[in-house]
This record gives C-alpha cells, structure tokens and sequence, in this order.
C-alpha cells in the first residue's frame, strides 16, 4: 500500500478547515490502496518521510515566509531524505493572511533541491476559506492521493 505523509502546521481555526478538506480529499473513497498519515511539521521524522510514497504540506504564511514548524520539518528532514525520496510526487497549501509568494517560493526551492515533483497547483488562502477554497485544498489531496495509486 502506498504512503501519503500530510506534513502540516496548524495553528488556527482556518489553517484547521484547510487541513481538513485535504484530508478529506486524500481519503475519499474512490482513492484505493493509499493510507494516509498525519504528522504535525514539528514531530515529524527522516523516517516518517522515507517511508512515504508522496506528500502533502500545510502551513502558514508568516511575515511572507513558511511557519518555523515547515522549516524545522525541512531542517530536519533534508539531507536525510535527499537522494532517496527524488521524483516523489507533492502538493502544498498556505494560510496566508498577506502575501504566501515568499513561503510558496521557498517552498519550491527546497522541494526543487529534495527533487520532488509538483503534481498540482498550491493552494493559497487568504483570510476565512471560502467554499472554493476549501474544495481547491479537497481536490489538492484528492489528487496528490490520486497519484499514489496503484503503487
């Protein structure tokens, strides 16, 4: 069975609603053969990444970049994971009250240097999710899920 590992960092009702609906996505029923793990990007280890199949990261923007919780996760998990966890596929969404380009760009960076590939747009939030924000982060784990499959 394939891995889907959530890395997230959650620490508001909105991020919350978000996290939620991709967990909602990546598990609905339609996607066989694919567990789901949860782990909070400050808990999160070398080898829970290694043994995933894909991922899906959650943060929010602060002062224009990722939250120190994403970046310790990526401090953590980095040289680790560099050479075995390439061409893994990944999604990313942010709350971001102002301003998520910095975080999506070193976002992209870091994930560029892991060699992981983007398999769907990010979803970026700003202020209360909407309805289409919400189904936009369903579809991100729907999707990112969807790609494990079959693995």
């Amino acid at each position: 069975m394939a891995v889907l590992l959530v890395i997230h960092h959650t620490p508001s009702p909105h991020c919350q609603e978000m996290f939620e609906a991709v967990i909602a996505g990546a598990t609905d029923p339609d996607i066989e053969g694919v567990e789901v793990v949860r782990r909070a990007a400050l808990a999160v280890t070398a080898s829970d990444v290694l043994a995933a199949d894909g991922y899906v990261l959650g943060s929010p923007a602060n002062l224009g970049y990722m939250s120190g919780a994403l970046k310790h996760a990526f401090d953590t998990i980095y040289y680790p994971c560099l050479d075995s966890t390439r061409d893994r596929p990944f999604g990313l969404y942010l709350h971001a009250n102002e301003g998520g380009e910095g975080a999506e760009r070193a976002v992209d960076s870091i994930t560029a240097g892991l060699g992981w590939q983007k398999v769907t747009p990010h979803v970026v939030v700003s202020g209360k999710p909407s309805k289409a924000d919400v189904e936009a982060c369903w579809n991100l784990g729907a999707t990112v899920a969807a790609q494990l499959m079959g693995q």
